[in-house]
C-alpha cells in the first residue's frame, strides 16, 4: 500500500513539476531580459516607413549612348551637384561593384552599385545612411527606335522612429523627379550633339 501511495504521490509531483515549470521558465526568462534591458521576442516592432515610387521619361538618344550615363561617375556629366567620392575603383570608373560616398548635408550615404548592365539597360543601386535610412535605385533602359525610356524605382526604409517622416518627403520628391532628370539629361545630349 505504502507503494502504490508512493507510486500516486510522485505522479502527481511530476505531473505538477511538468505544468509548472514551462510556466515558471518562462516568467524567469522574461525577468532575466528585463533586467538586462533586452525587448520580449513577442512583443511586435513597431513598422518604419517604407515608401515605393516609380516615374519614367525619355532620353532623346539610343540606348548605348544614354545607358553610360547612367553610372556613378558619369551622371557627374549631366547632373548639377553629383559629386561622388570613390572607394573603389580608383581612379574612379563606372564599373559593377563600385562603391562611393555621397554627402547629405551633415550625412554621408554609403553606395554600392549592385547592378551594371548597360548593354540590357539594367542598373541598380543601394544606399545607407547609417541608422537612418536604406534606399534602393533600379533603373530600367529600354530602346524605343532613336529614344530611350527610363523607368527608374526609388524603395526607401526609414532605420529609426526619427526618420520616418524624412522618408516619407523623400518619397515625395522621388514621385516628381521624371521631368528633372529628363530635362537634364537630355540637355546634356543636345549640347554633346553640337
Amino acid at each position: 500500500m505504502k507503494a502504490t501511495l508512493l507510486f500516486f504521490a510522485g505522479l502527481l509531483c511530476g505531473a505538477a513539476l511538468i505544468a509548472f515549470v514551462p510556466h515558471a521558465a518562462g516568467h524567469l526568462h522574461a525577468a532575466m531580459r528585463s533586467i538586462h534591458g533586452e525587448q520580449s521576442s513577442q512583443a511586435p516592432a513597431s513598422a518604419r516607413a517604407h515608401t515605393e515610387e516609380h516615374f519614367s521619361f525619355t532620353a532623346h538618344a539610343p540606348m548605348d549612348q544614354v545607358a553610360p550615363l547612367f553610372g556613378a561617375d558619369k551622371e557627374r556629366l549631366w547632373s548639377p551637384g553629383w559629386n561622388p567620392q570613390f572607394v573603389h575603383p580608383l581612379p574612379p570608373a563606372d564599373e559593377p561593384g563600385m562603391v562611393f560616398t555621397v554627402a547629405h548635408d551633415h550625412l554621408h550615404a554609403n553606395w554600392v552599385n549592385t547592378e551594371l548592365d548597360l548593354k540590357n539597360g539594367r542598373v541598380t543601386y543601394v544606399y545607407v545612411i547609417p541608422d537612418a535610412l536604406v534606399t534602393i535605385i533600379r533603373l530600367r533602359l529600354t530602346p524605343q527606335a532613336n529614344d530611350t525610356l527610363v523607368d527608374v524605382q526609388y524603395d526607401r526604409t526609414a532605420l529609426s522612429p526619427e526618420t520616418d517622416s524624412h522618408v516619407r518627403h523623400m518619397a515625395d520628391g522621388d514621385r516628381s523627379s521624371g521631368p528633372d532628370w529628363e530635362h537634364q539629361i537630355n540637355d546634356y545630349l543636345e549640347k554633346t550633339k553640337r
